[in-house]
């Protein structure tokens, strides 16, 4: 097989490389080693956030955002403290000028569209210099994920008929070509045909071989959050020990074997301990692959408490600070945490992330999307709360707190009921005023000034054990793999470097392998709604480069 470009993986960032090296005139052929069904990859099941900087949904909401303000935020949480961020800062700053600049008008030309209320993920340590975003920035996709994916491979299947992108399905990448230090090709294995439905196994049983020839190859096979003993392996010490048990926030073809195979091949590997693991994973009760586990996407007012009954500090609130909070529950000694709220909580403040827990914005939904403001929560959260192994609903605390304790791991000591009253009774004494200095109750009245957050996502503030707001509800939270922050070093152009610091010539990598950019772009930290938008900026930057560099 030849063409001017191979591109390595049909998730979103692959997607978009074809696109654009077809546009420009460029044949293309697109590997992947799972089935057309899986086209689109990760991205899919993705709730569709995008983040945006100064945009008019945001104007629109009373948010005033700016490229100054979003470059404090973004670099006070990537912390770049390293010699080899010299390309991962370079592409910061690139991601943040696209992103308040035509990233919104070049996805509207596509047909793209954005839910109008801007979501507040990721809100932060409590440091104005400090990680997280002091505006909402989460931009959420009319559609989600498929709506992300729907104008790619529109662009790409119009290439198809044409015959100028060919794809390759159930092609596995065993090895780059490499021919005088330059990257001309792939190698791999045939794998039989699938039948199986997206997301799901896919058999690797070899029925064959290939080889690819190219003038540039493209890598976009995503991160290694399907491997848990990947991650193990790359866990850092900051981050305390690796847990023994996580929940999968991925499938299992998000294997990171591409990484291995390009460094291999000589290309430069950086940041791979830098990862991005929710805590607030569950385990799902309608599973699609393996170990499949679900994020729960909060509001700020769920009580937080570790495993053994521990009210979390601040700033770890519901919501605001990931990986602050995934070190500070690692050092527990625990594998899981728990939240504890009310029925009034529930219904205004769960979100459950991906496309398929959120049928109304995915089906465009109209009818469907009004019932978030009525009374009851959303369709999916109920279900979780009828049929989730991580789920306990009770009238009283006693009750509650038994319940836990049969969910809890057995090398868990028992919670104590009285200590647990203790906390509640001290949270809800901090509602008696409209002042007080209980850190997250302070939170939640200055999160509901945002109107966005007033209206879907965060509820009036109320007593845990007013019997008004019951029943009383605790979800077990566990750790959910997900995201590779670091990857492949690449330059501005998406070309990878070698270890000697030198350009690797034909070889390109975007998306997720490549740490969304430059090997890392978002440092130690993300700001949400940046891993789909780092795929198609990375994406869009190494097609555009690999057809012009053709000769």
């Amino acid at each position: 097989m030849e063409a001017d470009v191979v591109v390595v993986g049909a998730g979103l960032a692959g997607l978009v490389a074809a696109a654009e090296a077809a546009d420009l005139g460029r044949t293309v052929l697109l590997v992947d080693q799972e089935g057309e069904q899986n086209l689109g990859g990760q991205a899919f099941w993705s709730l569709g956030g995008l983040f945006l900087v100064d945009s008019p949904e945001q104007r629109r909401m009373g948010v005033r955002d700016s490229i100054e303000l979003a470059r404090q935020d973004w670099f006070g949480s990537a912390q770049f403290d390293r010699d080899e961020d010299r390309w991962p800062r370079a592409w910061a700053e690139a991601y943040l000028e696209f992103a308040a600049g035509e990233k919104r008008s070049w996805l509207r030309r596509y047909g793209h569209r954005f839910f109008p209320v801007v979501g507040w993920a990721e809100r932060g340590d409590g440091r104005a210099g400090g990680h997280g975003n002091s505006v909402p920035r989460f931009h959420i996709t009319w559609g989600t994920g498929p709506g992300v994916v729907e104008p790619f491979e529109r662009r790409v299947r119009t290439h198809a008929d044409t015959g100028r992108i060919r794809f390759a399905f159930r092609h596995q990448v065993d090895g780059l070509l490499v021919e005088a230090g330059v990257v001309v090709g792939v190698h791999g294995s045939r794998l039989e045909p699938t039948t199986a439905e997206r997301g799901r196994p896919s058999s690797r049983t070899v029925v064959g071989e290939f080889q690819a020839r190219a003038q540039a190859v493209i890598v976009t096979s995503g991160g290694i959050g399907g491997n848990h003993d990947l991650i193990r392996r790359a866990w850092p010490a900051r981050l305390g020990t690796p847990p023994k048990r996580m929940v999968a926030g991925v499938p299992a073809h998000v294997d990171g074997r591409m990484l291995g195979i390009a460094e291999d091949a000589g290309a430069n590997v950086i940041n791979p301990d830098r990862m991005w693991h929710y805590v607030e994973g569950l385990r799902n009760w309608d599973p699609i692959w393996d170990n499949h586990g679900i994020r729960i996407l909060p509001g700020p007012s769920s009580l937080w408490l570790d495993a053994a009954g521990n009210r979390l500090p601040a700033p770890y609130h519901p919501g605001f600070d990931t990986l602050g909070t995934l070190r500070h529950l690692r050092h527990s000694g625990y594998d899981y945490s728990w939240f504890l709220l009310t029925q009034k909580i529930i219904e205004k403040e769960f979100a459950l992330s991906g496309s398929e827990q959120n049928p109304d914005l995915t089906g465009k939904d109209l009818t469907l999307l009004l019932s978030r403001v009525r009374a009851g929560a959303p369709g999916p959260v109920e279900a979780f709360k009828r049929h989730g192994e991580d789920f306990v609903v009770a009238d009283t605390l006693d009750e509650l707190v038994a319940g836990m304790n049969r969910v809890a791991d057995p090398d868990v000591p028992a919670i104590e009921v009285g200590r647990i009253r203790t906390l509640v009774t001290e949270r809800d004494r901090q509602l008696t005023n409209t002042f007080c200095k209980d850190a997250q109750v302070k939170a939640i009245r200055s999160a509901r000034t945002y109107r966005g957050d007033r209206l879907l996502r965060v509820a009036a503030p109320h007593r845990l054990l007013d019997p008004k707001a019951g029943p009383l509800i605790a979800v077990r939270l566990n750790i959910l793999s997900r995201k590779t922050l670091g990857g492949l070093e690449t330059d501005l152009d998406g070309r990878c470097r070698t270890r000697d610091g030198d350009a690797f010539p034909g070889l390109y990598a975007a998306g997720e392998v490549a740490g969304f950019g430059g090997g890392g772009m978002m440092g130690y930290n993300a700001l949400e709604g940046s891993f789909l938008g780092g795929c198609l900026f990375s994406g869009r930057t190494a097609g555009r480069a690999a057809a012009r560099h053709i000769s």
